[in-house]
């Protein structure tokens, strides 16, 4: 069954919640990027895989998790319990059976538990990806997704911020790959801040460095070379 990469900074207090509901033969593999809260203890006490990743930045923690992984594949999931891992086989099936080589959740969201800034500038650069050509019609650019682990590798995915979740999609658009997305609920997290979400300058943040995915994307295209 799938590895599941679950990148963390400072989730001391969603971790067992989220560990606790990983469906049955779903290995977690926990990165440790730089947390001070203990995570990276708390997830080896409950049977996780914890890598440490010093080089800050989500990218880099996922790119960490893809490596360590073994399994053909391979999910990734926010680790702040705003995204419940029992959903995970509904991401994964689609690719388990040959239908799909990417899938997405798209976030359902409950009330207030998605901040009107995080939302608009998620709309925002799906209708950008859209315009440009540079991918499928997709609603959410959403942090749950399974892939095959070596067509990931394959990829060659450059970013190591916030950039890598939209770089995935452009990528695997171009190199023709079946996109799907799907429903999953989406609520507050489990304690803490998002280090995304929680504040303007956390999106205007993610903004910048998936803005910068695309320019790279558009750069490429002119040029007539691979993204």
């Amino acid at each position: 069954m799938p590895d599941v990469v679950l990148p963390v900074l400072n989730e001391a207090q969603a971790l067992p919640w989220v560990l606790g509901r990983m469906p049955v033969g779903y290995r977690p593999i926990v990165v440790d990027n730089g947390s001070t809260d203990g995570s990276g203890e708390i997830a080896a006490s409950l049977g996780a895989l914890v890598v440490r990743e010093e080089r800050p930045g989500f990218g880099s923690a996922c790119f960490a998790g893809l490596t360590a992984a073994d399994d053909d594949v391979v999910c990734f999931v926010d680790a702040d319990g705003s995204l419940d891992p029992r959903d995970l086989p509904i991401v994964t099936d689609p690719v388990l059976d040959g239908r799909f080589d990417l899938v997405l959740g798209a976030r359902r969201a409950e009330r207030g538990s998605w901040p009107w800034h995080a939302r608009l500038a998620n709309r925002a650069l799906g209708l950008e990806l859209r315009r440009r050509g540079a991918g499928p019609v997709l609603r959410d650019i959403g942090p749950m997704r399974a892939a095959r682990r070596q067509g990931l590798l394959d990829l060659g995915l450059q970013d190591r911020r916030f950039g890598w979740p939209l770089e995935m999609v452009v990528r695997a658009a171009g190199a023709g790959w079946r996109i799907d997305e799907v429903d999953v609920p989406y609520a507050a997290r489990r304690g803490g801040r998002s280090k995304v979400t929680g504040t303007v300058r956390g999106t205007a943040r993610t903004v910048r460095d998936m803005s910068r995915v695309l320019a790279e994307d558009r750069r490429a295209r002119e040029r007539g070379g691979p993204s």
